[in-house]
């Protein structure tokens, strides 16, 4: 099945996240409690989550009848070997929105067999959009953004998230937490691995790292970083991260050391069976 990469393809990919967006905003700070409820403990879905998903699967259905969609709410449409496949998180920060936290994103990246080749990132309280081509570069409100030029962890800005989905993995990242802490300058933990991603991606963040995300949270933003000369991996080094959930990105220096403190942490830093993305 033939998959376009042009530039001109970034503009459907946008045109759908925006769709989405404008689906999720009219929810903004205006939720009722019925209609948040918890897909497992501490990780919630509203009904903004599914009036944003339903609006990107019309639009991607509309546009490219023949692709295949992972989504966070729904899982797989029209899963095949050899579709291009839309990785969708159509609202990544679904706590923050919950509570009224201006630090959420729809999140979208685009793989052709197992590798993400397109990517955007928007967030709609900001107007921030993000966009990535494999090839291409990436871009920050129109304009090319570049990774920090930042050399390792020393006078660092990191950006992580817990791994509230996997407690028994608490004190392996609390160990690796300290020793990053130690050696940068400041950690934050906002809340929407696609926007640190995005941030890291333009030098805001000088990397980032997670435990046990879903491959939702990282397509788009992972390609963002790469694309922006950084560099992304799973714990070991390499590229599994989209099976494993387990992060780890930034400037060449940052990663690398961030990969050292990985790989020196008990219970961290194995590899990853192959991605099931694509």
């Amino acid at each position: 099945m033939p998959f376009h990469r042009p530039a001109d393809f970034l503009d459907q990919v946008e045109a759908v996240a925006r769709a989405g967006a404008e689906a999720l905003m009219p929810y903004w700070r205006s939720l009722e409690p019925d209609q948040v409820t918890e897909k497992a403990r501490n990780d919630l879905v509203t009904a903004a989550d599914r009036a944003a998903e339903a609006a990107i699967l019309g639009e991607i259905g509309r546009r490219f009848p023949g692709h295949a969609v992972l989504a966070e709410e729904s899982g797989w449409t029209r899963r095949g070997d050899g579709r291009p496949t839309w990785i969708v998180d159509p609202l990544d920060g679904t706590t923050n929105f919950v509570h009224g936290l201006a630090q959420f994103a729809v999140s979208i990246g685009v793989a052709v067999d197992g590798r993400v080749e397109s990517a955007v990132v928007l967030d709609p309280v900001k107007n921030d959009l993000f966009r990535a081509g494999r090839g291409l570069g990436a871009t920050w409100n129109g304009r090319p953004c570049r990774v920090s030029r930042r050399p390792g962890l020393a006078g660092a800005l990191v950006a992580t998230g817990f791994p509230f989905r996997a407690h028994e993995l608490l004190d392996p990242y609390l160990g690796m937490f300290r020793e990053v802490f130690l050696r940068c300058k400041a950690i934050r933990r906002p809340g929407a691995a696609a926007l640190d991603l995005a941030y890291t991606a333009c030098g805001i963040f000088d990397g980032f790292f997670e435990l046990k995300l879903s491959p939702w949270d990282v397509a788009a933003g992972s390609l963002l970083v790469e694309e922006a000369g950084g560099v992304v991996s799973d714990l070991a080094g390499g590229g599994s991260f989209l099976a494993s959930g387990d992060v780890l990105s930034g400037s060449p220096g940052v990663h690398a050391e961030l990969l050292e403190v990985a790989r020196s942490r008990p219970g961290l830093g194995r590899p990853a069976p192959s991605s099931e993305v694509g």
